[in-house]
């Protein structure tokens, strides 16, 4: 079914609508896209999603407006294949790829000094790589419970890029919602933060809603997980976040119209979307 939003008012991110918890449904899911006027990013984790979600856009470009490609923390054993990865960056013309990733580092659940080695050489690759391109980074950073460990040595790689590279080394750190401190850290090296579903329950996160500087904060949904209130617990989607949009307006205390403006330009301009 063909889509046409003649003015975007709102645009999630990060969103894995690729995944198979969308494919009995899928095509009601675009179509509450539509009725609120929503578009997303498709974010891959790995060669075969990556693929997935360029095929997305593809499908449906007036909703699905770009994909990401790279590799996840998580799936770093499958190591960064840049040729095959340049070929699949060849075949989307008109180029169908805003970004590299997610990509980054994750000890959540513990990692092994091996695995965390592994984990930081993807990641390098993944920068080289976005580099090479002219491409921003979607990061997914995620520490050990109660520390910073992975932002800081995600900050650390970044600095080692930037210092040659600057602002070429660019894009946002995805799902953030660690402390204003390290929020500092990201905006101090020109990354934005983007802000999930959780931050319209969970209070500590106001903080950082409230400091981002304006040009610097996106939102998204990673649906199909971590639904925003009123939908928490049920699976989530793309159209949910104008309930992201909504809390940060209220968080900020800024009109919604002046809220959803300034996280379309930002999104606009950081993964060159129209």
């Amino acid at each position: 079914m063909a889509y046409s939003l003649y003015m975007t008012r709102y645009i999630d991110t990060h969103s894995h609508v690729y995944f198979p918890q969308f494919d009995t449904d899928r095509e009601a899911v675009y179509e509450r896209m539509h009725a609120s006027a929503v578009q997303t990013i498709a974010v891959g984790t790995s060669l075969r999603t990556s693929q997935q979600a360029v095929q997305a856009v593809r499908d449906t470009p007036d909703l699905v407006v770009a994909a990401t490609i790279g590799v996840h923390p998580n799936a770093a054993a499958e190591g960064f294949d840049t040729v095959v990865f340049e070929e699949l960056l060849a075949t989307s013309v008109p180029r169908l790829v805003c970004g590299v990733g997610e990509c980054g580092i994750d000890y959540y659940r513990g990692a092994t000094d091996q695995e965390k080695a592994k984990q930081k050489e993807v990641f390098q690759a993944q920068i080289e790589f976005a580099l090479a391109h002219d491409l921003p980074l979607m990061l997914h950073v995620r520490s050990s419970k109660g520390t910073d460990d992975a932002h800081h040595d995600a900050l650390s790689i970044i600095d080692t890029y930037q210092k040659p590279h600057g602002e070429k080394v660019r894009g946002t750190s995805h799902f953030f919602t660690a402390s204003l401190a390290i929020a500092k850290e990201y905006w101090k090296r020109g990354f934005a933060t983007s802000f999930p579903g959780v931050i319209t329950f969970a209070e500590e996160c106001e903080k950082v809603v409230r400091e981002a500087p304006a040009h610097l904060m996106l939102a998204e949904t990673d649906a199909p997980y971590a639904a925003p209130l009123p939908h928490r617990g049920q699976r989530n989607e793309p159209s949910y976040v104008v309930e992201v949009v909504r809390k940060i307006a209220a968080v900020r205390e800024e009109e919604l119209e002046r809220t959803k403006e300034q996280l379309l330009k930002n999104a606009q301009r950081i993964f060159n979307i129209v």
